[in-house]
């Protein structure tokens, strides 16, 4: 009789699991991505952080500039204080109120996705575009000429292009963000597992009784 060991190329292998398979790309991007049950914590905290310097800034603004252009970088990048009924480009300006409903809709909306969030890279996207939105609607609520009817304070000119405020440039960033992880493939909630498949019955080792 032999002890000899038996030979790598015969050893069974478990076909469910396979010793030499390569791990799914979707598995191997996975583990780059961070998940944790604090994302939407993290989201709140750049949401209110968003909308304290936001506010913070417009108050400075209120009381340091005036309607005069101060340039930062020749005609590029100056500070110019104006109120904005509308949108950007102080589009729709005699539509304000409807400005405010969409930016309820839109702090709600995204509210609710930044709370199933679980992904870091993406709460920092959601937590942006919330304090953008929310900064904006409470302008909106609570600025004169009225209730819903609003004017937000902007005062960072870009050119001759328009004038916005740190509210506008956290949405932008936010939207950039979005862009980029949707490009990369990275999901805001970690992938359900796959249900492992049913072991296959073993065969009977007995024999049925002959006659």
């Amino acid at each position: 009789m032999s002890d000899a060991p038996p030979d790598p190329a015969e050893r069974p292998t478990d076909p469910a699991h396979p010793a030499d398979a390569p791990a799914p790309a979707a598995s191997v991007r996975s583990r780059r991505q961070t998940f944790t049950r604090w994302a939407p914590l993290i989201s709140a905290v750049i949401a209110v952080a968003t909308i304290a310097a936001d506010q913070l800034t417009k108050l400075w603004a209120e009381t340091e500039l005036t309607t005069e252009r101060t340039p930062l970088l020749g005609d590029l990048l100056g500070l110019q204080l104006i109120y904005n009924p509308g949108a950007a480009f102080s589009i729709g300006e005699q539509f304000t109120w409807i400005f405010a409903v969409l930016a309820a809709l839109a702090a709600v909306a995204v509210g609710v996705i930044a709370y199933r969030t679980r992904s870091r890279a993406w709460s920092v996207a959601w937590g942006l575009l919330l304090g953008g939105a929310v900064t904006h609607l409470a302008d909106r609520l609570f600025r004169a000429p009225g209730f819903g009817v609003g004017h937000v304070v902007d005062f960072i000119a870009y050119g001759n292009w328009f004038i916005g405020n740190i509210a506008d440039v956290a949405i932008f960033a936010g939207a950039v963000l979005i862009l980029v992880l949707s490009f990369l493939g990275l999901r805001m909630r970690p992938a359900a597992p796959e249900a492992a498949p049913d072991p296959a019955p073993a065969p009977s080792s007995s024999s049925s009784p002959q006659a």
